[in-house]
């Protein structure tokens, strides 16, 4: 089995270090002698996190150059708005997950209603075109944003309290499973859960998963 077939490629669309490190973290459970190696990169030259759609437009062709040039059984595009998604999956026949679209997935197949703690305002939009695509719009409850930046975001402490918070409000309000809205919230998944009392997911994992049955 060559070393191709044995790697899943998560790419982290956008530049920030503690993001990226995030992501790995979190995915770290994954690995097992007997499982494909699942690295995670981060996008050359993105930007410091995908938040206007000018963004996640230009992901798009960096992120299908790097597919074309990366070898892998599979690969992950490692940010919660699915960015340049459809045009990765022309840029190569192995499958490619949006994290997105995967935690809508692992949702659903546990809860009727969930909600979404999202990264920004700005983020709505993108979540709702991947609701739309999936027909699972009413399936969501509501998506509170942070509305942090991404060094904070990820910093082990600094959101901690006010994702617990919302997390708390989106199960209050109906929701029977959470979506962390962003890759640069992996670290906080257990806090989360344990604040709502519902399922949290987090999408990167839920993609992982995905992946790993793929390649078989």
């Amino acid at each position: 089995m060559s070393q191709a077939s044995r790697r899943i490629l998560v790419i982290n669309p956008n530049s920030s270090a503690s993001c990226t490190a995030g992501i790995a973290a979190s995915l770290a459970r994954f690995a097992a002698p007997t499982l494909p190696r699942i690295e995670v990169l981060s996008l050359p030259g993105g930007p410091p996190a995908i938040i206007t759609w000018r963004h996640w437009y230009a992901a798009a062709e960096p992120l299908c150059r790097m597919i074309e040039t990366q070898d892998a059984a599979a690969y992950i595009i490692a940010c919660v708005s699915d960015p340049g998604l459809e045009a990765a999956r022309t840029a190569t026949q192995r499958p490619v997950f949006g994290v997105l679209r995967s935690a809508i997935a692992a949702a659903v197949a546990r809860a009727e209603r969930f909600g979404i703690i999202g990264f920004t305002d700005q983020s709505k939009a993108r979540q709702l075109r991947a609701l739309q695509s999936m027909g699972l719009e009413a399936r969501l409850t509501q998506s509170l944003p942070l509305n942090l930046d991404m060094e904070t975001l990820t910093d082990p402490i600094a959101p901690r309290a006010r994702i617990r918070e919302l997390a708390k409000e989106l199960a209050a309000g109906g929701a029977q499973a959470i979506i962390l809205g962003c890759a640069g919230m992996a670290g906080h998944r257990a806090a989360a859960e344990d604040a709502a009392g519902v399922a949290v997911i987090e999408p990167c994992q839920a993609a992982a998963v995905q992946a790993l049955l793929a390649v078989g």
